[in-house]
């Protein structure tokens, strides 16, 4: 596939259509050395087929010199036909191929010999000519094709030369093929390399500048050499093009250019400097101007591409390489950082200066929210770390950090480097239980757990609070996986250690959730709301427990504080840069926005999780992401995408009860059948799962309500007799309107009472949970027309009509339509406009953040997009919202 060159592909099939049809054509590409000339080249030979006549020749270099090299290379496979040519033709451009004796003539004769035999073989079939590499042809080949492309007309031959910019095209229509998109160049990196870490896959992005070569072979190099200093080495196809004219500089300017290479940042007045201690001028730096790789504006100095800083760094000897660096780290004493990383470029051998120099960049780039240079840092310092004790220390340090950066493969490396030195147990318990949170975000849930007890039972002596922190983030997992066993486990190994005040609320953090199941729920809610009050003072820093209770505060159904919680902790990790910490928020905060029926921000946040998760390889989160997509698409009537989602990921499940989300794929599909009017689908799929082995790992109301549902529906009130007394149990344990008014509508749906719909609809107003509103208010719409109470019918079936339209439930909206008809409604309104819904998610959330006044860099920086990206969002939502600015932008109601 060739991504980003749909422009480009309908031209080369604009002329070979052309060819097919009877006409004729030529093209020529030019564009710098791996930008995709060859590529395209391959999809017009793909595309010739058995209906045409192939002929191809590719330019030698070392043949350049050679006359006629190219022209006998191209029609090597049809010269047979040369004796059909009239004489002096034939003669010509057999002479100029050495088939005949014959003086050579004159290049025009021999042009129209080729144009004339191209001809005699287009009256078979089409014929193409691809022409690779064309400004290494020879000049008398390259005069005789282009005489015959100008003169190209009614054949049936398409020509299509490849070339780099130097190549004059003598007249031919040129496609001047530039870099490819960073949308596209992000697409075609995912292909070549999906495990490539995110920091390192944008430091290709950035090197590569849209050459798809460089991007292609650049993503092998990354992950070979990850953070070294310095450009990353170019693919020698590209490296030696450059070369020629690096090596007809001055050793001076060849100087010059590696300074410039090396230092980052573009600082002339540092290039000159650091010149000067080598005893060059600023000369050096003019002839390299001159050459046109570099340009210098104001004061800053950089290369024209980074394919060519890339070629002036790697192709200079490496002790000029580290001589360099150690200049400019001397010149740098004011910024410790960047002194630091040149430094280590210069270092050949362990330097306990240098390690903690690199340590101290880690430590300012945590601060600054730079948890993967942070990381780089410290891996850095790993390897110049003289002593073993402080090498663990350090090593401990970037496994965690690495982590929590999103680093997920670099972070595995890691932990299994440090199995091979003799930490000690504090260093031991960090690193086992960062692993053990890399194999959660791989869905690997028991692992997870064990390595996690393991972690905390090695610091239990040492470091309680520690370890503490590691039963809270096992007892997290045991849950996640319905292990209850694991839940008590971890309990029990915190409840010995030695904690002080945090003891108590960190035990009811175990606590609440054991309650929950001990049969009386009633008391681990209590706990749960306790600890949620607690969690106000815990440190935003401690994210495990944060998110811990987080994750308890939306399990027992307090929405609105579990969704102030969370979105206060997903803007910390966002502000940090920990990346790796956010799809396991966003996950549950998706949830929380599903439950409380905003779908659209539920669907926002689920796709924001997916893109995140998917970039650093959490396989769980991503498949969690998915589930809650799922639910909106089931909610939303999608069913290709809802069976597409959830079939896969059970699929991929394949049976295991202990995947994170089995339980939500299948509510999924059975509300996708209860929407759909399908009901004993839904609660035969219900019920199973209901009376499974997920049954442990919460209380479901609102999946149990869909059961009670279905089987009304179906008449068949025994089937929900058991959901119906635990939904009872849990809204009695709970005591909030939004259960109470769950349990009131199923309790009508079974006993036929409207008066109970009525006050479940009140509750549900209360609770501002409007899709359950409009869900009882359509079964009070159906129970009134029964009745033949048909105003009344009306009046509550527009209000669900109403609701449901707006939350783009196209099921519900539709069964509401066709209820309002029955009940004798004359004109029912056909489905309203919903702006926000022309919209993708990710157009969706940077449209609702530019209405609320922030900026495209406040935009990306929250989004993890580049500003550019943020605006072909905003340029592609504009229209579709018929706006053309932000002021109307901030006037449009985007909300659910």
């Amino acid at each position: 596939m060739l991504y980003g060159r749909s422009h480009e592909l309908q031209q080369i099939d604009t002329v070979l259509r052309g060819a097919r049809e009877g006409r004729s054509g030529a093209l020529v590409i030019t564009g710098d050395a791996g930008v995709g000339k060859s590529a395209l080249l391959r999809y017009a030979r793909s595309q010739v087929g058995d209906t045409g006549r192939l002929l191809r020749c590719v330019g030698i270099e070392s043949e350049s010199e050679l006359p006629f090299a190219g022209l006998h290379l191209l029609l090597g496979p049809i010269l047979d036909r040369l004796d059909v040519l009239p004489g002096p033709q034939a003669d010509a451009l057999g002479g100029a191929l050495g088939l005949r004796q014959a003086e050579i003539a004159d290049r025009f004769l021999i042009g129209v010999a080729t144009l004339s035999l191209l001809t005699e073989l287009s009256t078979d079939s089409p014929v193409v000519c691809l022409i690779d590499d064309a400004q290494w042809l020879d000049q008398p080949s390259l005069d005789a094709l282009t005489f015959a492309g100008r003169r190209l007309g009614a054949e049936g031959i398409a020509m299509v030369f490849a070339s780099r910019p130097e190549y004059e095209n003598h007249g031919l229509p040129t496609l001047a093929l530039g870099p490819i998109d960073a949308e596209a160049a992000a697409a075609l990196l995912a292909e070549c390399c999906p495990t490539l870490e995110p920091a390192l896959r944008d430091r290709v992005m950035r090197e590569a500048e849209g050459n798809p070569l460089a991007l292609i072979e650049f993503e092998c190099i990354a992950g070979e050499i990850g953070y070294a200093a310095g450009p990353l080495p170019l693919p020698q196809r590209l490296q030696t093009g450059f070369e020629r004219r690096i090596l007809a500089l001055s050793e001076a300017a060849r100087a010059a250019l590696l300074v410039v290479a090396a230092e980052e940042t573009g600082d002339l007045g540092l290039a000159l400097r650091v010149l000067h201690r080598f005893g060059h001028t600023a000369d050096a730096l003019a002839e390299a101007e001159g050459s046109g790789m570099v340009s210098v504006t104001g004061s800053t100095v950089t290369f024209r591409h980074p394919l060519q800083r890339s070629a002036a760094y790697h192709g200079a000897p490496f002790t000029q390489r580290l001589a360099v660096h150690a200049a400019l780290a001397a010149e740098l004493g004011d910024d410790r950082v960047r002194e630091a990383w040149h430094l280590a470029a210069a270092s050949t051998g362990p330097d306990e200066t240098v390690a903690a120099a690199l340590e101290f960049a880690a430590e300012q780039a945590r601060e600054r929210t730079g948890y993967a240079s942070a990381a780089a840092a410290l891996e850095r310092a790993v390897w110049l770390t003289p002593d073993p004790e402080q090498r663990g220390r350090r090593l401990t340090g970037a496994v965690e950090t690495a982590a929590q950066a999103g680093l997920t493969e670099r972070a595995l490396r890691l932990v299994a480097a440090a199995a091979q030195l003799p930490l000690g147990q504090v260093e031991r318990a960090r690193v086992i239980g960062t692993r053990a949170r890399v194999e959660f975000e791989h869905g690997s849930l028991r692992r997870s757990f064990q390595l996690m007890i393991d972690a905390a039972e090695c610091v239990v002596g040492l470091d309680p609070e520690r370890a503490a922190w590691l039963c809270i983030e096992a007892a997290r997992i045991a849950w996640t996986a319905g292990d209850l066993a694991g839940l008590r486990t971890a309990y029990q190994l915190l409840e010995p250690l030695e904690l002080g005040p945090a003891r108590e609320p960190l035990l009811s953090a175990l606590r609440g959730p054991l309650a929950l199941c001990s049969g009386d729920p009633a008391a681990g809610v209590a706990m749960i709301r306790a600890n949620g009050v607690f969690s106000r003072t815990v440190p935003l820093e401690m994210i495990s427990l944060r998110l811990a209770f987080g994750n308890q505060l939306a399990l027992i159904g307090d929405m609105h504080i579990a969704r102030t919680h969370l979105r206060e902790l997903a803007d910390l990790v966002t502000a940090r840069g920990m990346i790796g910490w956010l799809p396991a928020v966003g996950s549950t905060l998706s949830v929380a926005e599903l439950i409380q029926g905003r779908f659209r921000d539920a669907e926002v946040i689920a796709e924001q999780c997916l893109r995140i998760a998917a970039d650093i390889g959490q396989p769980a989160r991503v498949a969690a992401a998915e589930a809650t997509l799922a639910l909106v698409a089931a909610v939303r009537g999608d069913s290709e995408r809802c069976r597409e989602l959830a079939e896969r990921n059970l699929r991929d499940a394949a049976g295991d009860h202990n995947h994170i989300d089995y339980a939500h794929f299948h509510w999924a599909l059975a509300l996708l059948d209860l929407g759909a009017g399908r009901h004993q689908q839904a609660l035969d799929r219900l019920q199973t799962l209901h009376e499974g082995p997920e049954h442990a790992r919460g209380h479901w109301i609102d999946l149990l309500a869909d059961l009670v549902e279905a089987a009304g529906r179906l008449r068949a009130p025994e089937r929900a007799a058991a959901a119906m007394a635990e939904i009872e149990l849990w809204a009695r344990a709970l005591d909030t309107p939004w259960a109470e008014g769950l349990s009131l509508r199923c309790r009508a749906i079974l006993r036929g009472d409207g008066d109970l719909l009525t006050e479940a609809m009140a509750l549900h107003a209360a609770a501002d949970r409007w899709y359950d509103h409009a869900r009882s208010a359509l079964l009070y719409g159906e129970f009134l027309r029964r009745e033949r109470r048909m105003n009344e019918s009306r009046t509550h079936l527009r209000r669900a009509l109403e609701t449901f339209e707006r939350l783009g439930c196209t099921p519900w909206a539709d069964h509401a339509r066709t209820e309002l008809r029955a009940a004798g409604e004359g004109t029912v309104p056909e489905p309203a406009t919903d702006l926000a819904a022309v919209l993708t998610p990710q157009e969706l959330q940077v449209v609702r953040l530019a209405a609320a006044g922030a900026t495209n860099r406040e935009i990306a920086a929250k989004l993890f997009l580049s500003p550019k990206t943020v605006g072909h969002h905003l340029y592609r939502a504009f229209p579709k919202l018929g706006v053309s600015n932000r002021v109307e932008l901030a006037r449009l109601h985007l909300e659910d």
